[in-house]
C-alpha cells in the first residue's frame, strides 16, 4: 500500500516543478523528498519524473498516476472535512482561462465567498490547450475555458462574445458603433498574445493590406488595456473587457466570436457534487 504522504510529495514536485520547490511546499529537506520519490518510484514499479538542470517533467506513467493521486488525495480531503463536520469543505482546482476579464473574475470570487464560505478555491490560470492538458492530467477540477467551435461532450456552454476593438476614448472613432478595417491604416497596434483570436485579426487586417506598428506585446490584459487608454495604440479584445478611458467599437467585417464554457475532467460525478455552490456562481456570473 502506498502511504499517503508519498503522494503528497509527487503532487508537490508536479504543481511546483522542482524538488527544490516541492521540498519547501510540505516542509521537508529535499534530501527527504528525493528519498520519498525513489520510494514511491519503485512501489509503483515504474519512473514518475524526467529530471534535467531546470525543471522535472511526468513521465507517462507519470501523467496516468498523477490522474489517481489527485483524485485519492481529494477524496481524502472530502472524507477529512465530512469527519471535521464541514459537510462541503475541501480544496477544488478551478482552472480559469487567462484571458478572462479581471474585474468580471474578481466578481465571480466574491459570489463563490458568499456561497460556499468553508470551499476552498485554488484558481489555476492558462490558456485552452494548457486547462485541457490539466484537466486530463488531474492537475485541476473542473475549467472556466472557452472554444471558438462546437463545445466538447464534457463542456457546458455559458455564453458566446464577439471580439471587438478597444480604442482611446480620445480617439476620433471612439465614438462610431462600429469601424471598417480599413479606417485603421497608419494606426499604431497592441498584440494580445494570448488572445483566442490572434490568427483571425492577423488575417483580418492583412486582407486589407494593412500591416501596423506594434508598439505592444503582451500576456497581460489588464496592461494591454491601460497602454490603449494611455494612447499608446488599439487592440482587439473579446467585449466583456471593460476599462476607463476606452471605447469598444465593433469591427465591421471581423466575425470571430468565442463560447465561455465549463469543462470536466475524468472524475465527473464526484466533482460536480463537490463543487455544485461553484458551478451556479459560475453560472450567475459567467451565463448569458
Amino acid at each position: 500500500m502506498i502511504d499517503r504522504y508519498l503522494l503528497r510529495y509527487f503532487l508537490a514536485v508536479i504543481d511546483s516543478g522542482t524538488f527544490t520547490a516541492a521540498a519547501a511546499q510540505v516542509n521537508v529537506s529535499q534530501p527527504t523528498l528525493s528519498a520519498g520519490i525513489a520510494k514511491l518510484e519503485r512501489e509503483a514499479g515504474a519512473k514518475l519524473f524526467r529530471r534535467n538542470s531546470q525543471r522535472v517533467e511526468l513521465t507517462e506513467a507519470g501523467a496516468r498516476f498523477a490522474v489517481h493521486a489527485r483524485r485519492i488525495e481529494r477524496e481524502f480531503n472530502l472524507a477529512q472535512a465530512s469527519i471535521d463536520g464541514v459537510a462541503s469543505g475541501g480544496t477544488l482546482r478551478l482552472g480559469v482561462l487567462n484571458t478572462i476579464a479581471s474585474a468580471e473574475l474578481a466578481a465571480f470570487a466574491a459570489l463563490a465567498a458568499r456561497a460556499a464560505p468553508e470551499l476552498a478555491v485554488e484558481l489555476v490560470e492558462g490558456n485552452a490547450a494548457a486547462l485541457s492538458q490539466h484537466l486530463s492530467r488531474g492537475r485541476i477540477d473542473l475549467a472556466l475555458t472557452a472554444t471558438q467551435g462546437e463545445p466538447g461532450a464534457e463542456m457546458e456552454p455559458l455564453r458566446s462574445e464577439a471580439f471587438v476593438l478597444a480604442l482611446t476614448a480620445s480617439h476620433p472613432l471612439a465614438g462610431e458603433a462600429a469601424v471598417p478595417g480599413e479606417a485603421l491604416a497608419g494606426e499604431t497596434m497592441i498584440v494580445r498574445r494570448n488572445c483566442e483570436a490572434l490568427s483571425e485579426t492577423s488575417r483580418y487586417f492583412t486582407r486589407r493590406g494593412i500591416r501596423p506598428f506594434f508598439a505592444l506585446r503582451t500576456t497581460n490584459d489588464d496592461r494591454a488595456l491601460e497602454m490603449v487608454a494611455a494612447g499608446l495604440g488599439a487592440t482587439v479584445i473579446p467585449q466583456s473587457h471593460r476599462h476607463p478611458g476606452v471605447a469598444s467599437p465593433a469591427l465591421l467585417g471581423f466575425g470571430a466570436a468565442r463560447t465561455l464554457a465549463l469543462a470536466w475532467g475524468d472524475d465527473t460525478a464526484a466533482i460536480r457534487e463537490a463543487a455544485a455552490p461553484l458551478t451556479d456562481a459560475l453560472r450567475t456570473q459567467f451565463g448569458g
